[in-house]
């Protein structure tokens, strides 16, 4: 038996709504038409509740897009900032993998419609870090350039560890991406603070 709308209060709509956008496409498509034939409630409530829920995601993937924009351009000023050989190749490396990172998190973006914006974000401004450090390296050693790349590390995976542990509802798909993107920084987070505490035990 199909539910009616007198059956069907608004917070039972958003229970379902929200199982809903975890779910496959595919499955997804056979739920929606089953309730949508003979409920007109489910189909506004969920309607609404999905348009909200991908207005927060595209503000995450935004703040995202964002910190990896500004620690692209951080790692492009601490390449001018040093002369070692060995640096400029790590953070090289560090600049392409944002990069990577903004292509796939705009690919989502793209496939969904939406397009990359400038509007406050959700989680504050901690984005911004990266472009304080930009204006902080002092002088050319390595330590105080290593010390400003660990600092924008601790920002992104804030804005990381704030995007996954928010109650937005995303697709496995998305939540997956964005946590390997995650471990990934994590692991060249660690890389600089390795570097920068050998560059202690030098001096």
């Amino acid at each position: 038996m199909y539910a009616t709308d007198e059956c069907f209060p608004l917070a039972v709509s958003i229970f379902i709504a929200d199982q809903l956008l975890n779910l496959r496409s595919e499955k997804a498509g056979k739920i929606f038409e089953f309730y949508f034939r003979k409920n007109t409630t489910f189909f506004i409530h969920l309607k609404t509740i999905i348009m909200q829920l991908n207005e927060k995601l595209i503000e995450a993937l935004n703040d995202l897009i964002r910190i990896n924009n500004d620690r692209e351009a951080g790692y492009l000023k601490a390449i001018d900032q040093t002369d070692d050989a060995d640096l400029k190749a790590l953070f090289q490396r560090m600049r392409e993998e944002s990069i990577t990172y903004i292509d796939q998190l705009n690919g989502i973006l793209q496939d969904g419609g939406a397009e990359s914006t400038h509007n406050t974000t959700i989680y504050g401004k901690l984005y911004r870090t990266w472009m304080d450090v930009k204006a902080t390296f002092s002088g050319h050693d390595r330590h105080s350039i290593l010390s400003a790349c660990e600092y924008g590390e601790d920002a992104t995976q804030r804005t990381y560890e704030d995007v996954l542990g928010s109650d937005i509802s995303m697709p496995y798909s998305i939540r997956e991406l964005i946590a390997n993107q995650r471990r990934a920084l994590r692991s060249a987070h660690d890389t600089v603070r390795t570097y920068r505490d050998l560059e202690k035990v030098v001096h």
